[in-house]
């Protein structure tokens, strides 16, 4: 019952944009901010952010946002992130969580890592279709956006000890579809996914698949492959 309240709080067509939009951000968001992008009244966004926390769509804390500290710092804002709790609703009640990972320590245990893998590509690829590989970045963040992996655009740190110089844009996601299972499981399932971003974007065309773990995010980053740079 409580997934079935958080998901109904979203039918508000404000509080899904606010919810959008801090989910979008990656960041605490504070409620000046959140009700600019959405184009509504300081008041009424706070009531709507706090009714997402309530729900537990959100998560809350407080901090000074000008970034001064000390006297004449001000007051700390409430700030709003996305909550790390899952909500889904199945009716009837099913359980694929459970299934998925009880297959993946099955996997795991018997070494099925390399026809796991196998199968991601094929089943990306399949996801494809008889579309050529991703022409550009832009063509795979649609790609992947419509899988659920909250795409965002980055530069790279140079490696070079030039701190800050970007050396080229890299895409990033917020969110790993497979997050539950990924988190017990994860050298195969982030192999999983690897190849099946593989198949779902191409392997010789204009972009490329790497693995890159960062916190928070997949496991997986996109780049424009080498082949297109040089």
């Amino acid at each position: 019952m409580e997934d079935i309240e958080a998901i109904a709080v979203l039918q508000d067509p404000v509080r899904r944009r606010l919810y959008e939009y801090v989910v979008g951000q990656g960041r605490e968001v504070g409620r000046n901010e959140a009700a600019e992008a959405a184009g509504v009244a300081r008041t009424l966004a706070a009531h709507h952010l706090d009714k997402l926390a309530d729900v537990g769509l959100l998560d809350t804390g407080s901090r000074r946002l000008t970034g001064r500290s000390g006297p004449g710092a001000g007051r700390p804002a409430k700030v709003y992130t996305r909550a790390r709790a899952e909500r889904s609703v199945s009716l009837p009640g099913r359980d694929y969580r459970t299934a998925a990972e009880l297959l993946a320590e099955a996997a795991e245990e018997a070494g099925l890592d390399d026809g796991l893998r196998r199968a991601a590509r094929r089943r990306g690829e399949a996801l494809r279709g008889a579309t050529a590989p991703c022409a550009d970045l832009e063509a795979a963040m649609e790609a992947l956006a419509a899988r659920g992996y909250e795409p965002h655009l980055e530069g790279t740190e140079g490696a070079d000890g030039h701190a800050g110089e970007v050396i080229g844009p890299v895409v990033r996601m917020r969110n790993c579809p497979f997050h539950a299972v990924a988190e017990r499981f994860p050298p195969l399932v982030c192999g999983m996914n690897l190849a099946l971003l593989e198949g779902l974007l191409g392997t010789d065309g204009a972009v490329r698949a790497r693995m890159e773990a960062r916190p928070g995010e997949c496991c997986v980053v996109i780049e424009e492959s080498k082949n297109n740079i040089d």
